[in-house]
């Protein structure tokens, strides 16, 4: 069987890291697919769990934008890139995982001191809290709680404590998922 695009895309590019986070975003999106089964998400949140970093892939700024102060956009790129592969049950929910963040920070006390530090700092590129006005927009979109679930997952999915796992059973796991969720669709 042919590699999908993303697998392919992740094997060019997987090794790229966030600074200061200790893991590349492969195993970022591993740890965050892995969290999405753990939760019985269903398989299309799932593969937007592992997915739902593309843009920074295809963005050519490299590892950690945020530290040039360049808001790259990735849930944009990201959303546009995974529309053309698969049903709107996985790309919506990436293309809202960043105002996820900033309507999470707005709402729920304490939440960005939960935040990594390139999180923090994307945060600010990224408009900062949202406004009450702002919320009640993301409360009425239909892709809200799947965002939250994911951001959730985002957030607690780079961790260097994790057993590391090789390439090749990643980029297998993440094969068999996305033909998963095609075949579904």
């Amino acid at each position: 069987m042919q590699e999908h695009a993303m697998v392919l895309l992740f094997r060019a590019h997987g090794h790229l890291s966030y600074d200061g986070e200790g893991v590349t975003q492969l195993e970022h999106a591993w740890q965050c697919g892995q969290l999405a089964l753990q939760a019985n998400a269903l398989p299309a949140l799932q593969l937007a769990a592992w997915l739902h970093d593309a843009g920074h892939l295809v963005t050519g700024l490299g590892d950690t934008p945020t530290l040039q102060g360049v808001d790259d956009r990735h849930e944009e790129s990201g959303a546009r890139l995974l529309s053309s592969h698969f049903p709107e049950a996985v790309f919506e929910p990436v293309r809202w995982h960043v105002e996820a963040k900033r309507y999470m920070v707005a709402s729920i006390p304490g939440y960005r001191a939960r935040l990594s530090a390139d999180s923090v700092r994307s945060l600010a590129l990224q408009g900062g809290p949202m406004s009450p006005e702002e919320c009640q927009r993301f409360e009425a979109n239909p892709h809200c709680m799947d965002a939250q679930r994911l951001r959730v997952w985002d957030d607690v999915s780079k961790r260097m404590d994790w057993p590391l796992v090789d390439e090749e059973r990643i980029c297998g796991e993440l094969q068999t998922l996305i033909a998963r969720v095609l075949q579904a669709a």
